[in-house]
């Protein structure tokens, strides 16, 4: 009996402890959770505070240190020409100065530390002078070759002394250079771009006369006349390239009736398809519509955009193609939209972003010319047309672009009347 009740005290005493154990353990897993979510409240609070230090004062630490770095900028040998030669005689009197106590502690002779105290001092003399004088060596090259007309070449620019803003001032003035001699460039191939259709049609009217297929009536003559006349405009009108950059091209609008004004452009046109490049079989269609559709607008530079336009849309028709030339008004008084349409091979998506570039073809245009067909750039064509059409829409204000064709290519042209500047 005693026996059996030690036993069941002894059971009753060990699962006590066992339970505060399991209690201690509970309860230290609580606090360690707590003492962890503290942490984690306590480490957010800190990297928010650090943040928002960071974005009130890192600005202010920045602003101040690149001063006094900019304020150092003569002691810095790396920054500035006169500290590096001010320390290189700091470096060639400090060796002197060792050698010499060397020589005052040792039994070499003074001769001897005198001629090895000049070798050091002529060597680092001479490794920062190769290092001071190679960017004056390249841009002497670079400025010999630009004398020989080649403007693309360039000098190193990583320096962060004189030197370095020497040699990205060199850098600017020959990408000025380089972009004055393309614009050079641009406004003769321009100048010739323009000046083929008046002399092509001029030369088709005076081979006519010569060869009796016409007689030299008044008529004839009157248009032979209005093809000079054109012709002195445009070479003094081409000048106005050079001064597009500045803005100060003059655009002198006036009013005047569209069928009438577009009839005569497509006249000339059929008169140059000849000899502008040889295409005589495309079919030129004038569609005005209301017939007394009137618009605002400088007639010349109008007459530049129509003429390219339909000039680049016959040397891309097909065999027997048709070429439409379509006014409507637009949204605003005295407004119009143009557009020229062609049954060619039509711009790709992709392409026509770039179409309005300077001297830029589409493959479609290359692929033709390989093939000799009648497409575009069978003549060989600069792809300067479209680039000077875009050049006059944009002095009146107006815009351009390749719309959407079921058929073809269709550039669609809007100026915007009353509202254009006026010079």
């Amino acid at each position: 009996m005693t026996s059996a009740h030690n036993s069941t005290h002894s059971s009753t005493r060990g699962g006590s402890r066992s339970g505060s154990a399991a209690g201690r353990a509970a309860r230290a897993r609580a606090a360690l959770r707590t003492a962890r979510t503290f942490l984690g409240l306590v480490l957010r609070a800190l990297v928010r505070l650090h943040k928002r230090l960071r974005r009130r004062w890192e600005p202010v630490w920045t602003g101040w240190i690149d001063r006094l770095w900019e304020g150092l900028r003569p002691l810095d040998p790396y920054r500035s020409v006169k500290a590096a030669l001010g320390a290189l005689v700091i470096v060639s009197v400090v060796i002197t100065t060792l050698l010499a106590l060397f020589a005052v502690n040792s039994a070499t002779e003074l001769r001897v530390i005198t001629i090895i105290s000049i070798i050091a001092s002529l060597l680092i003399t001479q490794f920062v002078a190769q290092s001071l004088t190679a960017p004056l060596d390249e841009m002497t090259d670079a400025a010999r070759a630009m004398a020989d007309g080649d403007y693309s070449r360039r000098v190193r620019g990583d320096r962060r002394d004189e030197f370095g803003e020497l040699a990205e001032t060199f850098n600017r003035m020959a990408a000025d250079l380089e972009a004055v001699d393309q614009h050079r460039k641009e406004l003769v191939a321009n100048v010739s771009h323009e000046l083929r259709t008046p002399i092509a049609a001029l030369r088709a009217v005076l081979e006519n006369v010569v060869d009796g297929v016409s007689d030299a009536d008044p008529e004839t003559m009157r248009t032979a006349l209005q093809q000079t006349d054109r012709l002195g405009r445009l070479v003094a009108t081409l000048l106005d390239l050079s001064r597009l950059d500045n803005g100060v091209v003059p655009l002198h609008s006036r009013r005047f009736e569209v069928w009438p004004y577009l009839a005569g452009v497509l006249k000339e046109a059929n008169m140059s398809k000849g000899q502008g490049h040889a295409r005589t079989d495309v079919h030129l269609h004038l569609d005005v519509s209301p017939p007394e559709l009137t618009a605002y607008a400088d007639a010349e530079r109008l007459h530049q955009v129509v003429a390219n336009l339909i000039d680049n849309a016959v040397k891309h028709s097909p065999p027997h193609g048709r070429v439409t030339v379509r006014a409507r008004p637009g949204s605003s008084a005295e407004s119009l939209e143009v557009e020229v349409l062609d049954e060619g091979p039509g711009i790709p998506a992709s392409e026509r972003a770039r179409v309005f570039e300077r001297f830029n073809r589409t493959k479609s245009a290359e692929a033709a010319s390989q093939r000799g067909g009648g497409g575009s750039g069978s003549d060989g064509g600069t792809g300067l047309g479209l680039a000077i059409a875009r050049w006059a829409v944009d002095l009146h204000g107006g815009s351009i672009r390749v719309a959407e064709s079921p058929r073809g290519c269709r550039i669609q042209v809007t100026l915007p009347g009353l509202a254009a500047p006026e010079g």
